[in-house]
């Protein structure tokens, strides 16, 4: 039998983040294989895979916020807001060769924050029950709505200017949701000469880092986080007694004990260091929000 765990990928260029997942059952022997936030064929870096009964722990993930380090290409545009994309303007090189780094500074603080972002629409949000990438792909003109993200750092670390572009390195710490690509094409627009992105890698997503991933040749045989170490590294870790560890997974209450939570919800982690399941706040009571099969260490 597979033990459920949590699974840390380190994706290459090239591959869907299905094809990871895909790559994941064959390599454990199980369908029950999700991952926790898509990653572009073009991206690479870290990709968090739930296995057996960890995935459920994955809606508990996937809103984490993220780090990204990336290349922002100024000076053209393209249909995708990236390389994989048509360009569809390239600004003349005088005007490229005109902007300041100062300006590019200004440009990049403008979008740093709490800001309002249209994603791509090249994005894999669904309209009207379909992939906004599948409509654009179809023929389709797609409109999608500005949605509210928090870029919590957005440093450039290297500037390079050739034949009339400008590079650049940069590292953004961000929520769930936020698009870097369209973080590109806005800093572009913003200085009058186009942008879209040349390179993008995932280093982290909430706790996990992508030094500690395995590549996608390494599969079979990889160290995974069980259950409980994994919900313990993105949530409160919650000890409870056998007793109170047996009520939970009965569907019993923990009277009087919503005191011992910080926030809403928890990781409950019963005596052998085993997640019982994730448990929230009713009045002054605890209860289970999501109760897993018991797991041997």
């Amino acid at each position: 039998m597979v033990a459920p765990g949590i699974l840390l990928v380190d994706k290459p260029g090239g591959l869907t983040s299905h094809d990871v997942v895909a790559r994941t059952r064959l390599a454990f022997g199980t369908r029950k294989v999700g991952h926790a936030g898509t990653l572009d064929p073009m991206a690479t870096g870290l990709l968090v895979i739930g296995i057996e009964g960890a995935t459920r722990l994955l809606t508990y993930i996937v809103g984490a916020d993220k780090t990204y380090r990336a290349t922002i290409r100024l000076g053209e545009a393209t249909t995708t807001d990236d390389a994989e994309g048509e360009t569809t303007a390239r600004a003349a090189a005088a005007l490229v060769d005109a902007v300041t780094s100062a300006q590019l500074a200004e440009g990049v603080t403008a979008l740093t924050g709490d800001i309002s972002q249209v994603p791509s629409s090249v994005s894999a949000i669904k309209v009207d029950g379909r992939r906004a990438y599948d409509r654009v792909r179809a023929g389709e003109e797609i409109e999608l709505k500005a949605r509210a993200v928090t870029v919590s750092r957005f440093d450039v670390v290297a500037e390079r200017r050739e034949q009339g572009l400008i590079d650049l390195d940069v590292v953004v710490d961000c929520s769930s949701g936020t698009y870097i690509r369209a973080l590109a094409r806005d800093l572009g627009e913003s200085l009058g000469v186009g942008g879209h992105l040349t390179a993008l890698r995932r280093t982290k997503v909430g706790p996990f880092d992508v030094a500690d991933a395995v590549g996608i040749d390494a599969l079979d045989g990889a160290p995974t986080l069980t259950p409980g170490d994994a919900a313990s590294k993105v949530l409160q870790r919650l000890d409870v007694s056998a007793d109170d560890a047996r009520d939970l997974r009965h569907g019993k209450r923990l009277i009087e004990q919503a005191a011992r939570l910080d926030g809403s919800i928890a990781a409950a982690i019963d005596q052998n260091g085993a997640l019982v399941g994730i448990i929230e706040k009713r009045g002054r009571d605890l209860k289970s929000a999501m109760n897993m099969p018991e797991e041997s260490r």
